[in-house]
């Protein structure tokens, strides 16, 4: 075997663990595990103090929408502390918020990030468990209730709800390709908490002990990932809790997903430059392997990979013929049915077999941008909200 070929099926290899064989071999890890553990029981008479924190700018138009909401979360009025932080808002939803004496609004003129704006609120927060929502999304009346539950157990540092697409046109393909990309990411995220921690929190509904949150520098990209990963990497578990979840509606269009990934993979790129012992497998293997199995991999030697095989495919049908020609012609397909998706996405031309090789191709062609980005130190602090269908 040549040593084009070498190259070529490594990279096959890790962009098939990478998306599939990961998903596979922590599959029959977890079932394997759950004939020796027993099923976990929960105590319904847990119910601590929390506090339910919402960093939001410039949310005027639904800043109330989602006060109702969070005002009819099923969990005792005495003890669920509600604030609203709007830094940086120029529009009045500090002035809604100050409307409902339920919640502690807080608010200055500065613009500094929403790391920023979570730091400044946890000064206020005087309950043992910390609960934080995005201003955009829309809560199950048993969120709270369904979470707090798994922090009777003291092994437990941090729960995470689930992220859901709600998509009014369900042949949109960018709402298609990310509420298709949700769902296998949720059922990823079962199975790392099922096995022993995620390796990586949804922002969109996220909870820790007040007690381990750790004040993040302002310019942080990905408080989220950040926070879970300092938690895990103490030898707390991160769950996550399938039955509380935030509706929110998808991208409304290709710009404004590209947009939105474009940031969260340099967020990537900035937190794996800061969490160096989540790589070290002889201290922490467990997270370390979930880390770089479902993490680090989609961010770096996939999307690499993928560039890599395509050139070397390109190379080996001179040297070698036989099958690399079929899968050289494979690859071409795959790529003009992503690229013919990304044309067609916003010309109200609804093709369903180009959902998901568009989405696809966009996610990794973002951890390039993401990479140049984060490179020339471009991307800011502060919050950008992408505009929803």
């Amino acid at each position: 075997m040549s040593y084009l070929e070498i190259i070529f099926w490594i990279g096959i290899s890790i962009v098939i663990y990478s998306y599939i064989g990961y998903g596979l071999l922590l599959y029959f890890l977890v079932k394997i595990k759950k004939l020796f553990f027993a099923k976990q029981t929960f105590d319904p008479n847990f119910e601590p103090e929390v506090t339910l924190v919402v960093p939001c700018f410039n949310e005027a138009d639904y800043i109330e929408e989602k006060i109702k909401n969070s005002l009819a979360l099923d969990y005792p009025k005495n003890k669920l502390k509600f604030i609203f932080i709007s830094d940086g808002s120029n529009d009045d939803t500090h002035e809604r918020v100050k409307k409902y004496p339920e919640i502690l609004a807080l608010h200055e003129d500065a613009r500094n990030g929403k790391a920023a704006a979570m730091n400044r609120a946890m000064h206020f927060v005087k309950t043992p468990i910390v609960f934080f929502c995005d201003a955009n999304t829309t809560l199950n009346p048993e969120a709270i209730r369904e979470m707090v539950k798994h922090y009777a157990d003291p092994k437990v540092g941090a729960v995470t709800g689930e992220k859901r697409i709600i998509n009014s046109d369900k042949e949109n393909a960018s709402g298609a390709g990310e509420g298709i990309y949700w769902k296998y990411e949720s059922f990823l995220k079962q199975l790392d908490s099922d096995f022993f921690t995620i390796v990586g929190a949804a922002g969109e509904l996220m909870s820790y002990r007040t007690g381990l949150y750790k004040e993040l520098p302002k310019d942080s990209l990905l408080d989220d990932l950040m926070q879970s990963m300092q938690i895990a990497n103490e030898g707390y578990r991160v769950i996550y809790e399938k039955n509380a979840f935030a509706d929110e509606t998808a991208s409304a269009n290709v710009g404004e997903e590209l947009k939105r990934k474009v940031r969260i993979a340099a967020g990537a790129f900035q937190s794996m430059s800061r969490l160096p012992n989540s790589f070290n497998l002889l201290t922490n293997f467990r997270v370390a392997f979930l880390f770089i199995s479902h993490r680090v991999l989609r961010w770096t030697l996939a999307p690499l990979s993928l560039l890599v095989l395509l050139i070397v495919n390109t190379a080996l049908i001179f040297t070698h013929g036989g099958i690399y020609n079929y899968l050289l012609i494979a690859q071409v397909i795959f790529y003009s049915m992503a690229l013919l998706g990304w044309y067609l996405a916003n010309k109200q031309v609804k093709v369903k077999a180009l959902f998901v090789p568009y989405y696809f191709f966009i996610m990794n062609l973002c951890m390039y941008l993401g990479l140049i980005r984060f490179l020339r130190g471009k991307q800011s602090a502060n919050w950008e909200r992408a505009k929803r269908a």
